[in-house]
């Protein structure tokens, strides 16, 4: 079987340091769609260096761009095929607020393998932590097709009741036809968001967006419209991958309140609200 569980998870724990700087905050923020309207005082914040705050999903790029997926994949006890590859939830606990240049470093370990019987399911935690203390831990759960079935342990469901009444509030966010080129030079550079061959041998009919740039696009929506803008109102960020995007299209973020957290869902306008993130959860101060 390509991926030894007890070996994975008895691997050691994989340490290095990574950095960031401004430039690299602005070009996260350009490909989750920031800058739209470019002379906007509430999007200047995310793209002028002057006025720069960071939003937290900015940890799941900083310093390396590849997420936990990539990194996951050459642990120990794991070898598998990239086209059978996807992304399938992704879990941020922030810490402190992010700042916009820094030297921290990056712990990565295999903290999860789960047997979903026709796939499974690698949890990669990476826990970022600088001079002055822990910054973030980062979750990040990689569903590998056609990979369980070995009897495994079957792991905690992410499923959540669904919110209950109409949304508090209701977005849409364009994807434009270029973002995932973009959004791909924070460093994901993974093909099957650019080269048509190789999304075809995936199943696609078509590059998709990265999982994690819908990731970036929700957040950000969220604190524009009910966080009063404060990126580091943040706590946690939670979601479960429910289907793809392509670029080209538009998110619907819909938006509930709750105690010291926002539940939210996005779907794709044009494939009839197809589900994209699901038992999606922010937590706030």
């Amino acid at each position: 079987m390509p991926i030894d569980a007890a070996k994975a998870l008895a691997a050691e724990p994989r340490t290095g340091e990574i950095a960031w700087d401004r430039r690299d905050v602005q070009l996260y923020h350009l490909g989750i769609g920031a800058g739209v309207p470019a002379t906007d005082p509430d999007e200047l914040r995310y793209t002028l260096e002057s006025r720069l705050h960071v939003l937290p999903s900015f940890a799941t790029v900083a310093g390396s761009g590849s997420p936990g997926v990539i990194s996951g994949l050459s642990m120990p006890g794991v070898e598998v095929d990239l086209a059978r590859v996807l992304h399938g939830g992704q879990r941020l606990e922030i810490h402190r607020p992010l700042p916009v240049e820094g030297r921290a470093t990056a712990t990565g370990r295999i903290a999860g393998v789960y047997d979903k019987g026709k796939a499974a399911v690698l949890v990669m935690r990476t826990e970022v932590a600088d001079a002055d203390g822990p910054l973030w831990t980062n979750d990040a759960q990689i569903f590998v097709r056609g990979e369980g079935g070995w009897g495994g342990d079957r792991g905690p469901s992410a499923r959540l009741d669904p919110p209950a009444g109409d949304p508090d509030k209701e977005v849409e966010r364009a994807v434009r036809e270029d973002q995932a080129l973009l959004y791909r030079l924070s460093g994901d550079y993974n093909p099957l968001h650019a080269d048509p061959e190789f999304a075809k041998s995936a199943g696609f009919d078509r590059p998709i967006l990265h999982g994690l740039c819908t990731y970036g696009i929700t957040l950000k929506a969220v604190v524009d419209t009910l966080l009063d803008g404060d990126v580091s109102r943040v706590r946690g960020y939670a979601t479960r991958f429910a289907g793809v995007v392509f670029p080209g299209e538009t998110l619907r973020i819909c938006m509930w309140r709750g105690e010291g957290a926002v539940r939210v869902a996005v779907s794709a306008v044009q494939r009839d609200d197809a589900p994209v993130l699901a038992d999606t959860v922010v937590e706030h101060a």
